[in-house]
């Protein structure tokens, strides 16, 4: 189970929330105020598919992995959710069952709200109503990008564009280049692209020799992001 943490304990951190930037500080404060804060461990899972679904969580730090369970025992994974954004909002408004699990990727900590807190908050704030729409639209054109890749796109075209994809909301600058900032292991990438574990290996070890990327144990970086889109878009080398 998760570590549920006292509000003001000194462990819990106050990270910025860039997935709350269009929300003002003092709507922020309110909602993060009236939230059940948790700690999880690395490889902890948060909430599984097909349970009831009782909260939304916002992570505070650290990241998620929703993953998707098929009944032969493949794992899918769906999205990687890292601090300031919200999951499983939808699921929670139709009461609905959770259509994934969440699973902490190293130490992490979420705010969680039952369906009653939330519905109250959104009446108080407008201005939260808004930006959950914007995050839900904002998914559902994800969800109609990659459906897309998955139909129309080479393998190759689609492994860029889910790096590039996990760049924009996880990525640090660093002296090499663009480190992705968690553990990311090839197994995983293949799930998340719909590919083997050896067309990812193959096509890693490629772009190292182009100089597009550099790649060690649960570790990539993209040292020529340009050059990543341009592929990503024409699925040329040169």
């Amino acid at each position: 189970m998760p570590e549920i943490l006292d509000p003001q304990s000194p462990r819990l951190p106050r990270p910025a929330l860039p997935g709350l930037d269009g929300v003002s500080p003092q709507i922020r404060q309110a909602i993060l105020a009236s939230g059940q804060s948790a700690r999880l461990e690395g490889g902890q899972v948060l909430f599984r598919q097909d349970d009831p679904a009782r909260r939304c969580y916002l992570v505070r730090r650290g990241r998620l992995k929703l993953v998707k369970l098929h009944e032969q025992g493949k794992e899918a994974v769906f999205r990687y959710i890292g601090p300031g954004e919200i999951t499983a909002a939808v699921a929670v408004f139709k009461e609905k069952a959770y259509p994934l699990t969440a699973v902490a990727i190293g130490d992490t900590e979420v705010a969680g709200w039952d369906r009653g807190t939330i519905m109250a908050l959104l009446r108080q704030h407008p201005d939260l109503a808004l930006h959950l729409l914007q995050v839900v639209v904002e998914r559902l054109d994800e969800v109609q990008t990659r459906y897309l890749e998955l139909s129309a796109e080479q393998v190759q075209q689609r492994l860029a564009r889910a790096l590039l994809r996990i760049m924009k909301h996880s990525g640090r600058r660093t002296a090499e280049g663009i480190l992705i900032d968690f553990p990311l292991s090839r197994q995983e990438l293949a799930d998340y692209t719909g590919t083997t574990l050896f067309t990812v290996s193959r096509t890693l070890s490629a772009w190292e020799k182009n100089g597009w990327v550099a790649s060690g144990r649960e570790r990539i970086t993209i040292t020529d992001p340009h050059a990543l889109v341009k592929f990503s878009e024409t699925g040329e080398t040169d």
